[in-house]
């Protein structure tokens, strides 16, 4: 598969993450306002891939903007949890002054690297699941998708089951559907797949039942924002994943590259929670499935406390708090 994040030419190219399973198309984004609807509606996504999307579109707007630092702070601003989107956009505008090529030659050795630190943070994390979990092969199960759609091209949490499963160590993958849009049963299955990686879908509330089962070894998470004291935002869900691997004795496991770790924040109470439009709630297929008056809570992310979680690792091992 292609990077999910890349340039060519003259435009931002990305796979369209809304599109699939049922179709595999690209976009060409053109102009500040392109990109930043493709971040807002998801069609690029996953907290790595984000800060790709922010250099990248400084990099764009360095090229067809009169004001740049307007069109960064819109871009940086496009969604509130994911600290990578910001940091990307921080890490291109330092390069402003020499240029517009010297920006856009950053951005692209943002998106080298990010292959890189996160095919190492998974490598070390790959280990600690070993570590933590005697029973071979294992029995995964991962929530939303963190594999390489929400990175340049190689995945975080998932990158562990590729990693693995190249050593012929994973039985399965439970795979959470995942609010919102369902990122969980339309993109991690439809790369699990692409991988020839055993897996089954499975509802978010059935998490817990799987657990009490015995049908789960490790779960497997990545992560939008990680505080100095290792809470961490994920994907709505992960919470109430965490409380009930903690009273299973399964281990908990989050992986994401240093870049996601925000140190201006002490702990997860200073963590921006994005909550989406109503109607991915309220609607299906367009059609109302709810009262026309019903009042919606739909928050994106959750933050999970440090005690709940097993390790945090990045491409530089363990996290140490």
């Amino acid at each position: 598969m292609r990077r999910t994040i890349d340039w060519a030419g003259d435009a931002i190219v990305i796979i369209d993450q809304t599109a699939l399973p049922s179709e595999y198309r690209l976009l060409h984004l053109r102009t500040v306002g392109e990109l930043v609807d493709a971040v807002k509606r998801l069609a690029v996504r996953g907290a790595p891939a984000l800060g790709a999307a922010g250099a990248l579109g400084v990099a764009l707007a360095a090229r067809t903007s009169d004001n740049v630092e307007a069109d960064a702070e819109l871009i940086a601003t496009a969604r509130p949890t994911a600290v990578n989107l910001a940091w990307g956009v921080e890490r291109a505008m330092k390069k402003l002054p020499q240029g517009g090529q010297a920006v856009l030659e950053e951005a692209l050795a943002l998106l080298t690297e990010d292959e890189e630190l996160n095919k190492a943070a998974s490598a070390h994390a790959a280990e600690v699941v070993l570590a933590e979990c005697p029973r071979r092969p294992l029995r995964l199960l991962s929530h939303c998708n963190a594999g390489r759609l929400a990175t340049v091209g190689w995945g975080s949490a998932l990158g562990v089951v590729w990693h693995l499963h190249e050593r012929g160590l994973v039985e399965e993958v439970l795979v959470d559907e995942t609010r919102p849009l369902l990122q969980g049963a339309r993109l991690t299955a439809w790369e699990l797949a692409q991988a020839e990686v055993p897996y089954r879908v499975q509802p978010d509330s059935a998490a817990a039942a799987a657990m009490a089962r015995g049908l789960v070894d490790c779960v497997l998470v990545g992560a939008d924002r990680i505080a100095a004291n290792g809470d961490v935002a994920n994907k709505i869900g992960t919470y109430g994943l965490a409380i009930a691997a903690k009273h299973h004795g399964v281990p908990f496991v989050v992986v994401a590259p240093s870049s996601t770790v925000d140190k201006s924040l002490a702990d997860g109470a200073g963590i921006a929670v994005e909550e989406r439009d109503a109607r991915e709630l309220t609607e299906y297929a367009g059609v109302p499935i709810t009262p026309a008056d019903a009042q919606v809570f739909n928050p994106a992310f959750d933050v999970t406390p440090h005690e709940l979680v097993t390790a945090v690792v990045t491409e530089h091992g363990r996290f140490r708090p």
